[in-house]
């Protein structure tokens, strides 16, 4: 039996000549989860939907880091655009050993007013666009062997999920539907593949200072009600996701596959039930 933990050259935290793409990566944690990668000596495809700017302003960092970075636009809800995207970063960088599903959006309003547009509007970014880049990056896993010179794992797939693909969320129906999609997403892809080296896992953030959520941590009254929800008294910084996602990527996390890591300052300990309920 092949030791594949074992034949992993170099440092297990490293990703040196391995090349990534994240989705929606011009901003928030997108961004942060490409510039963990490319310190930790990845290549980086930059996907981005209409802010060209932010995802430029991205590869200059990455190149700052010194690793090679290809800025592409796509939807991640069109399966065309979805193809074209992963070939361009495929025919640019070799190959790729790294896919990272990070684009999504929230369309939050009252179940009995949500129309079946603004349910579509989330479901086809946030579970069919992860669907299509998982498909498309395993595609191209299949496609070459193992190189233990690079890697222990044929491919890696990190989907971004949330703490509710296993909180329910009122009043946010259609985004908690689709993250607890993705979870079952990344364990049925992990399940399907762990026999053919590719490994799948998400990552499920709490609250995390970004743009989607500016109004829960912007004010000071808004900060201390988040707090009440989050055990470690802090809100989560962007690069604690990327930190995380780096890890996932690399060899020293070859052994997990199929499980979601939370990065959520204790949201999923339920403080509500600190002190009884």
């Amino acid at each position: 039996m092949t030791n594949r933990a074992s034949s992993s050259a170099g440092n297990a935290m490293r990703l040196d000549g391995q090349s990534a793409l994240v989705t929606g990566a011009d901003t928030g944690l997108g961004r942060a989860i490409a510039l963990e990668l490319a310190r930790a000596g990845a290549n980086v495809a930059i996907n981005y939907r209409a802010n060209a700017a932010g995802a430029e302003e991205v590869a200059h960092a990455v190149e700052a880091c010194g690793q090679k970075a290809l800025v592409v636009q796509a939807d991640v809800s069109d399966e065309d655009a979805v193809a074209r995207l992963y070939q361009q970063a495929i025919d640019h960088f070799g190959t790729l050993h790294v896919s990272v599903s990070n684009a999504g959006l929230q369309r939050d309003v009252a179940f009995e007013d949500m129309t079946l547009a603004q349910w579509h509007a989330v479901l086809d970014v946030n579970l069919t666009g992860q669907f299509l880049c998982c498909r498309a990056a395993i595609r191209e896993f299949l496609r070459r062997d193992v190189d233990p010179a690079v890697s222990c794992a044929r491919g890696k797939i990190i989907c971004m999920s949330s703490v509710h693909q296993a909180i329910p969320w009122a009043g946010h129906v259609n985004y908690a539907v689709s993250k607890g999609g993705v979870m079952q997403l990344a364990k049925s892809i992990a399940q399907e593949f762990a026999g053919r080296g590719i490994r799948a896992n998400a990552i499920a953030p709490g609250a995390i200072r970004t743009g989607i959520n500016t109004e829960s941590w912007q004010t000071e009254q808004a900060y201390r009600e988040l707090m009440r929800l989050v055990p470690y008294k802090r809100i989560g910084e962007p690069q604690d996701v990327g930190r995380a996602a780096a890890w996932l990527a690399a060899d020293a996390s070859d052994y997990v596959t199929g499980t979601t890591l939370f990065v959520d300052g204790g949201m999923m300990l339920y403080p509500g039930f600190a002190d009884g309920g």
